[in-house]
This record gives structure tokens, C-alpha cells and sequence, in this order.
């Protein structure tokens, strides 16, 4: 069960090194610079990565991965890895995360080795060329924690990072919505998985599913659903619209292309639309080669069941978000 436990991000990383090299120096306030337009690493890492390895879940409980800061901790601040010896490792241990390369052997034992995934070209190298310049989210916690564990006085390295304010886009809002709601799923499901199997998953996803997307779309005042071209459940069936995205999603996702949400104003209305991706963790589910335990509970909760035969790294369905223009100030 530990193999699906570590989704999206990343748990370890290469290489062992025998000899330690200097610790990373911390740049003075002064030399923080405000930048005028947001580094894309510290985006894609909020996508790819926080479901699991979130800067703000407790130290134990609700956490299914280590958080990203204590990969930066180890790598850079305690093995001094320059960023051409942080990130190509990185790139490399996601391309195939294998056991032997990992260094942070606690988390992996923890938590399970991360499973393979493909992330969009040079994704990955931007979130490490992120990571290794500015200081990213750290848990109340970690502090202590890393400390404990024998690293004393410990100060993340690079520069703090702050943006120059700027009014959220649309598509900033949308993305907001179906992260927050991801999140809240993914957290729910994942715990289910751990502590009591893929069956009590099942019941999860057919009773709690629903109710948590529209408790969110209720904190957002928004509509929000997940739909499908292969719908599990009949209230998640794609509309003639929405197939026309998932069916672009595919083609995207297929071709390595950058994916980006796509917005639509409507008068009053945007319609925001973002894909939903298969990973390890869903193809015990959705996958082609299901339990046959899981199998016959997905039949009796799903009797028309469509949404089994996927692989890892493809379009599940998407995210199908309706909000006001007034949830924004009005564009200059």
C-alpha cells in the first residue's frame, strides 16, 4: 500500500555522497528583491506537488509525504548540492524513482517509494531551479523537527520570496478552486487508502465524493464538478461542451504539450476548465488491472460502469468550474 501513498511530487531524490560539502549561505534582507512577475517553478510545484507533500498538514497526522522544504533541507542545505547537482538529480529520480537512489531513507520507508510519473517537459527542472533560489513554505513544525534529528541552527537557504501584487486572473481564480477541492478529495481519499484499503476507498468516493466537491463549491460560491467521457458515476457524465475540452486535454497531455486551464466568459459567468490526471493511485480503481474484489465492489456500487482500462499519466476527465465576474475586481 506504501506505493500509492507518495503521488504527484517528490518524496526523494539521487544519489548518495560520501563527502559533505559546505553549507549553502543565506543571503541578508537587504538583498531581498521583490520580482515582478511569479517564478513558474513555484506554480507548477503548487500543482504537482502539494497534494502530497503540502507545506501545511501536520507533522503525522493527514501527511502521506515528506514536505518539499525537507527535501530542499537535505539536498541543499545539508549536503550543499550546487543547482546544477540539485537539479539534474531531481530531473532524473522522477524520470525513474528507484530505491537505490534515494537519500531521505526515513520518509521512504514512511511513506513509500514515489511511483513514476510524467510531468510536462522542463516542469521539473523549474520547480528544482525554484526551490534552490528563493525559500519556499515550511510547516510550523519542521524547524523542530529537522533539528531533532541532529541538524542544529538551521536556516533555509536562498532568497525570500515575495511578487509584486497583481490582480488575480480568471484563470488564477479557477485553478485556485480546483486545487482547493483536489486537495480536500485527494487528502480524504489517500487517508482512506492508508488506513483501511482500496474497498473502503470505494465508499469513500460513492458517498463522500459529491457532498465534499459541492461543500466546496459552496465555500467558493462557484459551481464545481468533475466530469468525464467515461463517467463512473451517471452525475459525473460530460455535457457536449465539456467533451470537446477533455477530448483537447488528451491531445495535449498526449503531445508533451504545456497544460494550461482554459476560461471562457459568458456575459456574467466564466466557465474554467482544467484536466484531472490518472497516477498510480487511481489505477488501482481505474486501471486494466483491477483486484477482482475491487472489481466486483465497483459493479455493484456502478452497475454501468465506464471508467476502468485508463494508464498512468492520462486524461481521467476534468474539472468544470462556473463562477461570477464579481468574484474579481473589474479588469483595468
Amino acid at each position: 500500500m506504501k506505493n500509492f501513498l507518495a503521488l504527484f511530487s517528490f518524496i526523494a531524490l539521487i544519489g548518495c555522497q560520501n563527502d559533505k560539502k559546505e553549507f549553502q549561505p543565506v543571503p541578508d534582507e537587504e538583498t531581498t528583491s521583490v520580482e515582478m512577475k511569479e517564478h513558474e517553478g513555484k506554480k507548477l510545484m503548487e500543482i504537482h506537488c502539494y497534494l502530497c507533500h503540502s507545506p501545511n498538514a501536520g507533522e503525522n497526522e493527514g501527511r502521506i509525504a515528506p514536505p518539499m522544504v525537507a527535501i530542499k533541507a537535505r539536498y541543499i542545505d545539508k549536503e550543499g548540492y550546487n543547482k546544477e547537482e540539485f537539479i539534474a538529480p531531481m530531473t532524473s529520480f522522477v524520470k525513474n524513482p528507484t530505491e537505490d537512489k534515494a537519500l531521505m531513507y526515513g520518509a521512504v520507508k514512511k511513506h513509500g517509494l514515489m511511483p513514476r510519473q510524467v510531468f510536462p517537459e522542463g516542469s521539473v527542472e523549474k520547480i528544482a531551479d525554484f526551490m534552490f533560489d528563493y525559500q519556499i513554505e515550511a510547516p510550523s513544525w519542521f524547524k523542530e523537527h529537522w533539528e531533532g534529528h541532529g541538524n542544529e541552527n538551521w536556516i533555509q537557504s536562498g532568497k525570500p520570496y515575495k511578487v509584486a501584487e497583481k490582480e488575480k486572473s480568471y484563470s488564477d481564480i479557477g485553478l485556485e478552486y480546483a486545487l482547493g477541492t483536489k486537495k480536500i478529495l485527494g487528502k480524504n481519499l489517500m487517508e482512506s487508502i492508508q488506513k483501511k484499503g482500496t474497498l473502503e476507498a470505494l465508499a469513500f468516493c460513492n458517498h463522500q465524493a459529491i457532498p465534499l466537491t459541492d461543500s466546496m463549491s459552496t465555500k467558493f460560491d462557484a459551481s464545481i464538478k468533475r466530469v468525464s467521457d467515461k463517467n463512473r458515476n451517471p452525475n459525473n457524465k460530460a455535457n457536449k461542451e465539456e467533451l470537446k475540452y477533455i477530448a483537447q486535454f488528451k491531445k495535449d497531455l498526449a503531445t508533451k504539450q504545456e497544460i494550461k486551464p482554459v476560461v471562457i466568459e459568458k456575459r456574467n459567468q466564466v466557465q474554467f476548465y482544467y484536466p484531472i490526471e490518472t497516477n498510480t493511485m487511481c489505477l488501482q480503481c481505474h486501471g486494466t488491472q483491477i483486484k477482482p474484489e475491487v472489481q466486483k465492489q465497483i459493479l455493484k456500487l456502478y452497475p454501468n460502469d465506464l471508467a476502468v482500462g485508463y494508464g498512468e499519466n492520462e486524461v481521467r476527465g476534468i474539472w468544470s468550474i462556473t463562477f461570477t465576474k464579481l468574484k474579481m475586481k473589474s479588469k483595468k
